[in-house]
C-alpha cells in the first residue's frame, strides 16, 4: 500500500476525528465542573473596599524662641546729701491784743405753730314736742308681749321728718318694758305723715300701750 492510499484511508481519519472529539468533551467537562465553580464562588464572596485616607502631612516645627536682648543696667549717681545752712528763726514780736466790740444778739424765739382751730360742731336740731298728724294708724299691741304677760307699756320714740311732713326714720328713745314694743311702733310711725314746713325737722312722740280685755 502506498502513501497516497494511506492518507485516503477513512478509518484513520475517523480515529483523529474521535480522539480530538474526546479532548474537546473533557476539556469542556472539566470547565463546567472545576473552573465553572470556582468562578461561581469568587463571585459569591464579598467585596471589601477599602478607603485609603489621605495622609496627613505633619505639622510645621514650632517657631525658634525670641532672643530677649537685655539692655546694659545703667548705673544712677548717688548724690550726698548736704545739709542746708542754719537759719536763725524769725524773731515774732508780741502784739496787743485788739479788742473788737462785742454787739450781743438778743435770742431769737421759736416760730411756734398754732394748732388748727377745731371744726364748728353742728348744732343739734330741735326736737319737737307735742305735734300732732295728719294721717297715719296706731301702733297695734303686739302678741309676743300678750303672750309675755306684758299688760302695758310706754315708748318714747323720735322721728325725723323731711320737707314734705314724711317720716324718713324712728328711732327709739326709751321703752317700758323694753324691746316689747319697739317693732310696733316703729312699723307704725313709719307710715305717720305730718305737716310739711319746706324744712327738715324732728319730733318726738310718746306712745302708750295698754291691753285691755275683750
Amino acid at each position: 500500500m502506498d502513501f497516497a492510499r494511506q492518507q485516503r484511508d477513512p478509518t484513520k481519519h475517523l480515529i483523529g476525528i474521535t480522539f480530538v472529539v474526546l479532548v474537546h468533551v473533557i476539556v469542556i467537562y472539566a470547565l463546567i465542573n472545576g473552573l465553572g465553580r470556582t468562578l461561581v464562588e469568587v463571585i459569591k464572596k464579598p467585596l471589601s473596599a477599602t478607603v485609603i485616607e489621605e495622609i496627613k502631612a505633619p505639622p510645621p516645627p514650632p517657631p525658634p524662641p525670641k532672643k530677649i536682648i537685655e539692655q546694659p543696667k545703667v548705673q544712677v549717681p548717688v548724690e550726698t546729701y548736704v545739709p542746708p545752712p542754719d537759719v536763725p528763726p524769725p524773731v515774732q514780736t508780741q502784739e496787743a491784743p485788739v479788742i473788737s466790740a462785742v454787739t450781743s444778739t438778743p435770742p431769737t424765739e421759736p416760730h411756734v405753730i398754732a394748732p388748727p382751730a377745731p371744726a364748728p360742731t353742728p348744732p343739734k336740731p330741735t326736737v319737737r314736742r307735742g305735734i300732732s298728724r295728719i294721717s297715719g294708724d296706731d301702733p297695734t299691741y303686739p302678741r309676743a308681749a300678750i303672750r309675755a304677760g306684758v299688760s302695758k307699756g310706754h315708748v318714747i320714740a323720735r322721728v325725723h321728718i323731711d320737707e314734705k311732713g314724711s317720716v324718713t326714720e324712728v328711732v327709739i328713745v326709751s321703752a317700758d318694758p323694753p324691746r316689747h314694743f319697739d317693732k310696733a311702733v316703729i312699723d307704725a310711725l313709719q307710715g305717720w305723715k305730718f305737716k310739711a314746713e319746706g324744712e327738715k325737722y324732728v319730733a318726738e312722740v310718746e306712745l302708750n300701750f295698754t291691753l285691755k280685755d275683750d
